[in-house]
């Protein structure tokens, strides 16, 4: 007898044929339920075929996909601050943090405050540069005091000298002492033609600061109610 569905030789007696799988029995279904067995069969025998092609040559195996773009850095990424030199470390926080504080940022001054602490922290010796860093740091967090504490360690060293001054009028504005404020505004007046005749390297390297600064001392004197709080610019 023969498979009826794929006309396979069988031998007496099967009930299903042993090439496609078909039912012998052509009652409640027929050879509809050896189907699934069939292409079973048949794929098992493509993947062999084409393994013994390849192996011998008859079918090239495919070719690995190209590999893709090298992975660089986007335009414009942070640097590795961890590369810096300490100066170079604290002076990159430092702006960002001002930068930040500028945009009234607050959270991200917050976050990156410790960091540029550290770094002043990390410093050989702090100049008198570093001080007045270190008090518009304190300043742009919400910190008068410590800022204050910064200009009382310029003044110790220079009396006279401008960013003591200046971070004394701001830190007192602050917390809100407008008649102490009004005092260090008018002794940054008084001393700012002198000093800045001394041409120190701070005063050159921020000049722009003092320029800013003493736009808001001129007002802060005008009249007795008025209490400016912005913060030096670097």
């Amino acid at each position: 007898m023969t498979c009826h569905a794929c006309g396979t030789t069988l031998s007496p007696g099967v009930r299903y044929c042993h090439k496609c799988g078909a039912a012998v029995n052509r009652s409640s279904g027929g050879w509809r339920a050896g189907l699934p067995w069939g292409i079973t069969g048949a794929a098992v025998g493509a993947v062999i075929t084409i393994l013994v092609m390849r192996a011998t040559g008859g079918v090239a195996a495919a070719a690995p996909p190209p590999p893709g773009p090298a992975l660089t850095a986007p335009a414009g990424a942070p640097p590795d601050i961890s590369r810096m030199s300490p100066q170079e470390r604290a002076q990159r926080l430092f702006d960002r943090v001002v930068e930040l504080a500028q945009r009234g940022v607050q959270d991200s001054v917050q976050f990156f405050m410790p960091m540029a602490l550290g770094a002043y922290a990390q410093l050989p010796s702090l100049d008198l540069d570093a001080h007045y860093d270190l008090g518009v740091l304190h300043l742009a967090g919400n910190d008068p005091n410590a800022a204050l504490a910064e200009g009382d360690t310029i003044l110790a060293s220079v009396p006279t000298h401008l960013y003591g001054l200046m971070l004394r009028a701001q830190g007192l504005t602050e917390k809100g002492d407008a008649a102490g404020a009004r005092k260090e505004y008018q002794a940054f007046l008084a001393n700012e033609q002198a000093e800045r005749a001394r041409q120190r390297p701070e005063y050159a390297e921020h000049g722009a600061a003092i320029d800013a600064f003493h736009t808001e001392a001129t007002n802060a004197t005008a009249t007795p109610a008025a209490t400016p709080r912005s913060r030096p610019a670097r």
